[in-house]
């Protein structure tokens, strides 16, 4: 990966609503724009995808979507109101952000639930994008969220009933959890975003990398858990297979996909199906990665943006 960088500009942005969105900018000034859309929803952004970038070649923008990392206020407040997040308000606050910068066309670069965000702000914007990188390629529809919640449990069937029970055995579970996430008390808070965290690493448990969401602590563990079963209880806000349904819209905009054969979370066929309806985008199948990828995800995203970045 390339050397580690400090962002020489930061701010928190007034994009409405109450809220107050972080943002940062490293590399060099006069490089190529790149936007680092982070996963989760509601991880809040990583300085380490800055190494992804050429710090010679790109100007790397990242920056904390509404209610998680620097961004206020922060969804583990149960103050917070979540009405107004939502995925058009998040395409709305990048599109904010890119005038805000005085940048003409980015780069746009994420993963997971990144890889949903970026796909609704291309699909919208198509103008304002120059090329797209998408690792563990997601699209959010109500048919993925079902599997991960239910179907792939029949592969990790304790963990499952643990997770089941947890929402009190809810025939909705994940819209049982959103409404725990909200429960003025926050022992019940806790201990519902501990129960969701445990399943999510179960999911991810064969690929080896630990417990990456149980490791979340406090008040990140607590507004990333509000924050993703908001979006996961009501489709993204999506209509069900829009952001394949509208791929069209990406034509001209060349892509790379990279995804794991292995994926548990979030199976080979969402990546299989976008590039399919996507001519200008190239899928990376990686055979033996996973949802959260390893060395070859990493050379293919980096050799994605340094081509790019020639661009």
């Amino acid at each position: 990966m390339h050397p580690e960088t400090a962002p020489h500009d930061q701010g928190l942005l007034d994009v409405g609503d109450g809220n107050l969105v972080h943002w940062e900018v490293s590399g060099n000034p006069d490089g190529k724009p790149a936007l680092v859309v982070h996963g989760g929803p509601g991880s809040g952004s990583s300085p380490r995808s800055r190494r992804y970038f050429d710090p010679e070649a790109y100007r790397v923008v990242l920056f904390d979507q509404r209610g998680c990392g620097r961004s206020t206020p922060h969804a583990s407040d149960p103050a917070a109101d979540l009405s107004v997040n939502t995925t058009a308000h998040l395409v709305a606050d990048m599109e904010r952000l890119r005038e805000h910068l005085g940048i003409d066309k980015w780069l746009l670069y994420g993963g997971s639930w990144g890889s949903t965000l970026i796909l609704a702000y291309a699909e919208a914007h198509p103008g304002r994008v120059s090329e797209i990188v998408i690792a563990s390629v997601t699209t959010t529809r109500r048919s993925e969220t079902a599997w991960l919640y239910e179907g792939v449990g029949r592969f990790f069937p304790e963990a499952h009933e643990r997770f089941r029970a947890g929402a009190g055995d809810a025939p909705d579970v994940v819209g049982a959890y959103a409404a725990l996430m909200d429960h003025p008390d926050r022992a019940v808070r806790e201990k519902a975003a501990a129960d969701w965290c445990a399943w999510e690493d179960a999911v991810l448990s064969a690929e080896g990398m630990g417990t990456p969401y149980t490791d979340r602590v406090d008040d990140a563990r607590l507004g990333f858990v509000r924050i993703c079963s908001h979006y996961f209880a009501h489709g993204a806000f999506l209509e069900e297979g829009a952001l394949i349904r509208d791929a069209h819209r990406l034509a001209g905009i060349p892509g790379v996909l990279v995804h794991g054969r292995l994926d548990m979370g979030g199976p080979l066929t969402t990546a299989w199906e976008l590039a399919r309806a996507w001519p200008d985008a190239e899928l990376h199948v990686v055979e033996r990665a996973g949802h959260l990828g390893g060395e070859e995800t990493r050379e293919r995203i980096l050799a994605a943006l340094d081509r790019f970045a020639k661009g």
